[in-house]
């Protein structure tokens, strides 16, 4: 089980959570202790999914291609969680799926909003070759798991990505969003996974976001509004624990 990533530069931390139980424990960085005390009050738990099947959970890993992951420590450091999380769910018979950007000419809307040369980076982010070719190399990406291309920050908007149909038919229930950029793709994934009536957990600390404000703002929304907010040593003990 991986733990940690690389140290970071001399007087930083890598945002991240610390380890949570249902009620004791500190939240994860950026949770508000009146959120956590909001929720008890409301449901009687800190988090809304206290345990999970595993067979029915899918690891959704989001962006994590040498655009974003070449140039950002913290997206490297993140690479061990995910290799963790994925690991443990498949010896369980659950799903891991690697969502990359879809490669093409930017939209009308995006080299409006973002300026043409922008748009153009963002349209070629997801790299050249076959989709499964583009994760970053230290992925521990294995034959039987899903790898789709994404039209639009989310992976799971309908009609952007074949990844809403293939949980279906998976007979997903819950869905444990991991990857990069915290307050873009991942809290859009996030947002869209709990729409489409999936219980949600983002995984803290295998998420890498632009900066430590956005990456603690987003968790907070998420924990707030939309699903669970945990680490990766809560969803292994989750994954792994005995039925």
């Amino acid at each position: 089980m991986a733990s940690g990533g690389p140290e970071p530069p001399a007087g930083e931390s890598w945002p991240s959570g610390a380890p949570v139980g249902d009620r004791a424990a500190p939240a994860p960085a950026g949770i508000d202790e009146r959120d956590v005390a909001r929720h008890v009050a409301r449901r009687g738990r800190r988090h809304a999914y206290p345990e999970l099947d595993p067979a029915a959970t899918a690891l959704v890993v989001v962006d994590l291609v040498a655009f974003f992951v070449a140039g950002s420590e913290w997206c490297r450091s993140v690479v061990p969680h995910v290799n963790a999380l994925a690991a443990s769910l498949r010896t369980r018979g659950g799903t891991v799926a690697w969502v990359v950007p879809a490669v093409g000419a930017p939209s009308d809307w995006a080299v409006e909003f973002y300026g043409a040369a922008t748009a153009v980076a963002y349209a070629r982010s997801g790299g050249r070759g076959p989709a499964s070719a583009r994760l970053w190399p230290q992925l521990d990406r294995r034959a039987d798991d899903v790898v789709v291309e994404k039209h639009a920050p989310s992976a799971l908007f309908p009609g952007r990505s074949s990844l809403p149909d293939l949980l279906a038919a998976r007979a997903i229930t819950t869905v444990l969003v991991t990857g990069t950029v915290t307050n873009v793709c991942c809290e859009a994934t996030a947002r869209d996974a709990a729409t489409l009536g999936y219980r949600t957990i983002l995984v803290a600390d295998a998420c890498a976001g632009v900066d430590r404000r956005s990456h603690e703002a987003s968790l907070r929304t998420v924990y707030r509004s939309v699903g669970d907010v945990r680490t990766t040593a809560d969803v292994l003990g989750l994954v792994e624990r005995d039925p």
